[in-house]
């Protein structure tokens, strides 16, 4: 077993309530309302400045430039197709794409910053890891269903699933499991930490998404 599977296993409730979640069944199959998409886009977006901070940090910590260049490449994915995504979904919704952030909101932001400032390497893949690995896993079974779907769904299962996404997430866990193997007890168990903390965020703000966030107009 891998690092990042057994990581994985230690938060096996909450990993698969984020990864069969009410909210995304509803998104993959159409039922999902307008408003409802549009909070959580809202919500969603207020993370690509914290997210983009936080990779090109990881970036920078990379042990060398072959570890370095993926992240770097994903970096543009993220500032490219995905910021662009959010605005023409949001103006498709006839919302604007700035909205007071939620509480759920604010408590992934701040682990993201958290991650950030720590300085250490493991620190940052471990929200990274989560925040790319839960994704891939809820959208990958509706792949073929994208096409089918309003863009501002569609989409967004088409950025999360596919091989390029998927060879992402293996370059995160692979970075991850490797320096795994480098850290002491202490270092590890704040890894846990993170992991775990990452994928309760993440399972919260899902169960908020569901529950509707108040959207902006």
């Amino acid at each position: 077993m891998s690092a990042t599977q057994h990581l994985q296993s230690l938060v096996a409730d909450d990993w698969h309530a984020t990864t069969h979640h009410p909210f995304t069944d509803a998104l993959a199959d159409g039922t999902l309302s307008r408003e409802k998409m549009a909070g959580y886009l809202q919500q969603d977006y207020q993370f690509i400045e914290g997210f983009v901070r936080l990779l090109a940090s990881a970036v920078a910590h990379a042990p060398t430039l072959a570890d370095a260049l993926p992240g770097a490449q994903f970096l543009g994915l993220i500032c490219g197709p995905e910021n662009t995504f959010f605005l023409r979904a949001l103006q498709a919704l006839e919302v604007p794409p700035t909205a007071p952030p939620a509480s759920e909101t604010i408590a992934f932001q701040k682990l993201m910053d958290q991650a950030r400032r720590s300085g250490r390497y493991e620190i940052m893949l471990s929200v990274l890891v989560v925040a790319e690995w839960t994704y891939l896993d809820w959208a990958i079974p509706f792949e073929d269903r994208a096409e089918e779907l309003p863009f501002w769904l569609g989409e967004w299962i088409a950025l999360h699933s596919g091989d390029g996404f998927a060879q992402v997430v293996a370059y995160l866990r692979d970075q991850l499991d490797r320096v795994w193997e480098t850290l002491d007890d202490d270092a590890r168990a704040r890894v846990i930490s993170t992991f775990t903390e990452a994928v309760r965020l993440e399972r919260a703000f899902f169960d908020a998404s569901w529950a509707a966030f108040a959207v902006a107009k």
